[in-house]
């Protein structure tokens, strides 16, 4: 279609601003003011100053780039890594730790009307000991490129080096590459994923067409190489272990395997400090009948049953309960058992839930616990321990509590992912007579 100048056509350029960042939000992002409202700025910290260019201007907040800063903030820090800024990974390697958590603990304050009483962290380099690398063959290149996505983006940003990694993950990342640039089929790979158990590294590779003979060789001997578990997964839902043995990791000193598709916290170190914390809030006593919902595999069921008369573990998905109650076995522990249900359903009519509970824990997905949390009032516990990984979730499902007369007595921030906007927390809620 043609088209025909107009008068009343006009070409808009963005407004260049100067503005003073006070803050720093979850997600590494400067905020300053600006006509009375937000403006997030992305690469900016508290304290800078910098001509920026607004790129959203909404009715209740605003974004913009910097076009030049004007001056460095003192908790401003090189980058590690090389692939920050473009990588989607990492959001605040610029800032300090130091500043990171400070500004975690402050926004979870503000969402949670409560002040923070502790920060719990472990190393802020190495801790992750899970990854999933994406795959792209290119064509015109003949080679396959292995990496994170970037940031809002589909794009595949090929990865040499991830200081976030456990370093014996880290250190496989040359070979691995080279391993899978060797294969027949390595136009059609699917992902790969690495996790460090603690008997040592696994991978699984997603491959949606079949391996040759010759690839499976290869794979094997780059696994025997290099002490690494192999796992193949031709389809989405299969698994098929090649070499190594079944993974297993430590909670409070208890083995608990796990397949490499399961749910485990990425973060060793404050997983453990977590479960630590979690019982000492819970305050278990040997008589104790306590309540573990969304429970996984055990991470913080078996622990509790160490300590409490009886465990019963709640989970939605009927592989994790089958490993929870395995796990359980294994480590000899007779006092916990595990059930499958559906926690959008009122639990407190099951036959196991007749005894009634003094303690109860829970540890949802991002979603939060809105259909179990009435549930939990009508029990009557007197200490409530909730372990999220998202504020906004954890904010909603705590008015039930806090309307039903308990009151929160600590709340935690877990720096479980340095580096990132990922803001995790525990609160323990007390009932008061």
């Amino acid at each position: 279609m043609a088209q025909f100048y107009s008068a009343k056509r006009r070409v808009t350029t963005r407004q260049i601003i100067t503005v003073t960042v006070n803050d720093l939000d979850p997600f590494g992002q400067g905020v300053a003011r600006h006509d009375g409202k937000a403006l997030f700025i992305n690469g900016l910290l508290p304290g800078e100053r910098a001509d920026v260019t607004l790129t959203q201007d909404k009715r209740t907040f605003a974004h913009a780039t910097v076009k030049k800063r004007l001056n460095d903030s003192p908790a401003r820090v090189t980058p590690r890594c090389p692939h920050f800024g473009v990588c989607g990974g990492c959001q605040q390697q610029h800032a300090s730790v130091e500043l990171q958590q400070t500004s975690k603990a402050q926004a979870l304050a503000r969402m949670m009307n409560h002040p923070v009483d502790e920060i719990i962290a472990g190393p802020e380099w190495g801790y992750r000991r899970r990854a999933r690398l994406s795959l792209n063959y290119l064509a015109r290149a003949q080679t396959l490129q292995m990496g994170f996505r970037k940031a809002a983006s589909n794009e595949l940003i090929d990865i040499q080096q991830c200081p976030v990694l456990a370093p014996q993950l880290e250190a496989l990342l040359p070979a691995l590459r080279a391993c899978l640039n060797e294969l027949q089929g390595a136009r059609r790979l699917g992902h790969v994923e690495l996790v460090l158990a603690d008997n040592g590294p696994l991978m699984v590779l997603r491959h949606p067409e079949p391996l040759s003979a010759k690839d499976k060789q290869k794979l094997e001997h780059f696994s025997h190489q290099h002490d690494v578990a192999l796992f193949l997964a031709p389809q989405s839902d299969s698994l098929e272990q090649v070499t190594g043995e079944a993974p297993y990791y430590h909670s409070d000193g208890l083995r608990l395997t796990f397949s490499p598709r399961d749910f485990i916290q990425v973060n060793d170190a404050v997983n453990q400090q977590m479960v630590a914390r979690a019982i000492e809030w819970l305050d278990v006593q040997a008589g104790d009948w306590v309540l573990d919902l969304f429970c996984g595999m055990g991470n913080f069921t078996l622990p509790l049953a160490r300590r409490a008369k009886n465990v019963i573990g709640v989970e939605g998905v009927p592989a994790l309960v089958a490993k929870a109650q395995r796990n359980a076995e294994d480590n000899e522990l007779k006092n916990v058992t595990f059930f499958h249900e559906n926690l959008e359903e009122d639990v407190t009519r099951q036959p196991w839930a007749a005894q009634g509970f003094d303690k109860i824990l829970l540890d949802p997905a991002r979603a939060g616990a809105p259909g179990v949390m009435q549930h939990i009032v009508k029990l009557t516990p007197s200490r409530v321990v909730y372990v999220s990984c998202n504020p906004a979730t954890l904010s909603r499902d705590s008015d039930v509590l806090l309307q039903a007369g308990y009151q929160i007595q600590r709340l935690a921030m877990l720096d479980m992912f340095p580096h990132t906007g990922h803001l995790e927390s525990m609160v323990l809620f007390v009932r008061h007579e």
